[in-house]
């Protein structure tokens, strides 16, 4: 089985110099190719490619700024392997991932899968706080750390595996930003083909954003959610309302303080005792801990203020998603 790994890029070649690195130390001994998209960005990454031109087996390509989904697409129409693995540029591979997926397809395949991700020593304290925001069961990020059902799962791009075969069938991703990987995952399921998660197919995903970038960013989730429950409602779930839920309990908690009721409140306190002090020692640091305690806050702040707006948008007022939400397409 060859494999072609897709990089979308998007102005981050000191993020490619990493991602090459750590894939020019792979364990894996059989053949692979790496297929580079250039998003359109003004700072390119061709010469970090050229320094990687005798290590590995790399195409580089530029085409004009469309969206990580169409240029995944791009990517994968180019490219010559039968099985298609995706990284985001942000990301560091360990030299057994390459293994681990190989012998996860032998002995289960599947047309689509997606893996876990982790964050390294090295990170900042800020990332690794949104780490474990983004993959704690704790929190609403427990796909990204792997505890969501193995076979059903809804692989995320970052960390994503697809069949030439899957790949042919839907066409790809389409132009939704961010929630692209989600649809393509029911779209698979409608036509009958399997996800799964490989728990040991994990990445290091190194997230290089502030606390501004990830509060729009959760926001956005927040907002594709209901775009993608009115669009495919056979799949939708209690636990995407729970974000919203917890911004509601808490409004309502600090109202109940008017009335000398401080019961909620010391839920909700208790709640983030038990974050700060799981994460604090996952990371071996109190500070990470408490950076954690805002990283979980603003996760479920944007994404339950997103969701909420997309909500009334879409599901009540049946409003149309690419009028009430440009910024969440791409034009292709």
């Amino acid at each position: 089985m060859l494999f072609s790994i897709i990089i979308p890029v998007f102005n981050r070649p000191d993020e490619v110099k990493e991602l090459l690195e750590s894939l020019s130390q792979t364990d894996y001994k059989q053949e692979f190719e790496i297929v580079i998209v250039e998003d359109g960005s003004t700072l390119p990454c061709e010469n970090i490619v050229d320094d990687y031109n005798t290590k590995l087996n790399i195409s580089y390509y530029l085409k004009y700024n469309s969206g990580p989904g169409d240029s995944r697409n791009f990517g994968m129409n180019l490219a010559k392997g039968d099985y298609f693995l995706i990284f985001d540029s942000d990301c560091i591979i360990p030299k057994q991932y390459l293994v681990e997926v190989s012998n996860a397809l032998e002995q289960n395949y599947s047309d689509c899968f997606g893996g876990p991700d982790r964050a390294l020593d090295s990170f900042t304290d800020i990332q690794k706080a949104i780490n474990f925001a983004m993959t704690s069961v704790l929190t609403t990020g427990g796909i990204r750390g792997g505890s969501e059902k193995i076979d059903k799962f809804q692989p995320r791009s970052f960390n994503m595996g697809l069949s030439r075969k899957a790949f042919e069938a839907t066409g790809g991703f389409g132009n939704m930003h961010p929630g692209e990987d989600p649809e393509l995952t029911m779209r698979l399921w409608d036509l009958g083909f399997q996800t799964r998660l490989f728990p040991n197919a994990y990445v290091f995903h190194k997230r290089r954003i502030d606390w501004d970038k990830f509060s729009a960013q959760v926001t956005k989730f927040g907002k594709a959610r209901p775009i993608l429950n009115s669009k495919y409602p056979q799949y939708n779930k209690v636990t995407y309302f729970f974000p919203s839920l917890f911004l509601m309990g808490f409004v309502i908690a600090l109202v109940l303080l008017v009335f000398a009721q401080d019961w909620l409140l010391k839920l909700y306190f208790g709640y983030f005792l038990v974050l700060f002090l799981t994460s604090s020692y996952q990371n071996k640091s109190i500070m990470v801990g408490f950076l954690s305690i805002k990283a979980v806050w603003k996760q479920f702040v944007g994404y339950g203020l997103g969701f909420i707006e997309s909500f009334v948008k879409v599901i009540l007022l049946k409003q149309n998603p690419q009028k009430s939400f440009p910024d969440l397409f791409f034009k292709i």
